[in-house]
């Protein structure tokens, strides 16, 4: 199932325009917190492209964060879950964001 995801998120990344990841981004409200090169309130997204980078699991665990929230691993000010997005939007964020946000 795991890989399944994986596949569906890297064939997301490569089906839609950079563009339209971006535009997801916009639209759930993920860059009042985050840039793609700075720290704004969260990390820069570049950023969390490099802390996951070579993690075999980096998809999954990146679309999970995003969709339950969490604190204290980039900073005391806590993200908010994002419960009601879409499995596929977290994964096409997550594989988006993973990439640099290019």
């Amino acid at each position: 199932m795991k890989l399944l995801s994986a596949l569906v998120a890297v064939s997301a990344l490569f089906a839609v325009p950079a563009f339209a990841n971006l535009d997801l981004a916009k639209k759930n409200a993920c860059m009042a917190c985050h840039a793609v090169d700075k720290k704004v309130v969260g990390p820069a997204y570049q950023d969390v492209a490099k802390k996951y980078s070579g993690q075999k699991d980096a998809v999954a665990a990146v679309a999970k964060n995003i969709k339950s929230g969490g604190s204290g691993k980039w900073g005391p000010v806590p993200m908010p879950a994002q419960a009601a997005l879409s499995d596929a939007d977290a994964n096409t964020l997550a594989a988006w964001i993973l990439a640099g946000a290019k």
